[in-house]
This record gives structure tokens, C-alpha cells and sequence, in this order.
């Protein structure tokens, strides 16, 4: 690449506000997918929103951080729960046929 394609390239990368990056962050604590927030906003991928996400933790301090923490762990429990519920669902089917 030449000095000039490299100059260009660097004038032509976007600035976002912080509004933008809060709402984006926001977007993505909401419970929709990096995947799903970076095509809704044209961004150029994941690594830039969880960068987002943590520079924002980072200026919230410790309370942020163990909330992130306590959510991550809640979600996890959601996600057993629910495969416990998915397996009791498909016992009862199996159960309440009659031969």
C-alpha cells in the first residue's frame, strides 16, 4: 500500500460520539447480539463494540464490573435452566402417551 492509500484510508475512518457508543453498549447489555448490534449500525466488527463495552465498565468504576459479573453468572444459570425445563417438558410427552 502506498503512503498516499494509507493517508487516505487513515482520513477516512469514522468518529463515532459517545452517545452513539453508549447506546450501541447499551444495545448489547439489552441482550441482543454483538453480531446483530455491529449489522444494525454498520460497524466494522465485534472487536470494536466489546472495546466500547469495556472502556465503559472501565470509566464506571467497580460497581459496573460486578454487575457485569453478576449478570454474566445469572445468564449462565438462565441457560441450565432452561435445558433442565427443555428435558422435563420432553419427559412429560413422554410419559402422558398412552399405548
Amino acid at each position: 500500500m502506498s503512503k498516499k492509500s494509507i493517508k487516505e484510508t487513515i482520513k477516512s475512518r469514522r468518529q463515532f460520539t459517545d452517545q452513539f457508543k453508549r447506546d450501541a453498549v447499551q444495545m448489547l447489555l439489552d441482550g441482543h447480539s454483538a453480531t446483530s448490534v455491529v449489522d444494525r449500525l454498520g460497524l466494522s466488527g465485534t472487536n470494536l463494540l466489546y472495546r466500547w463495552k469495556r472502556e465503559q465498565l472501565r470509566q464506571s468504576g467497580p460497581v459496573a464490573s460486578s454487575l457485569d459479573s453478576r449478570v454474566k453468572e445469572l445468564e449462565i444459570e438462565l441457560r441450565r435452566v432452561e435445558r433442565e425445563r427443555d428435558i422435563l417438558k420432553k419427559a412429560l410427552s413422554i410419559f402422558s402417551r398412552s399405548d
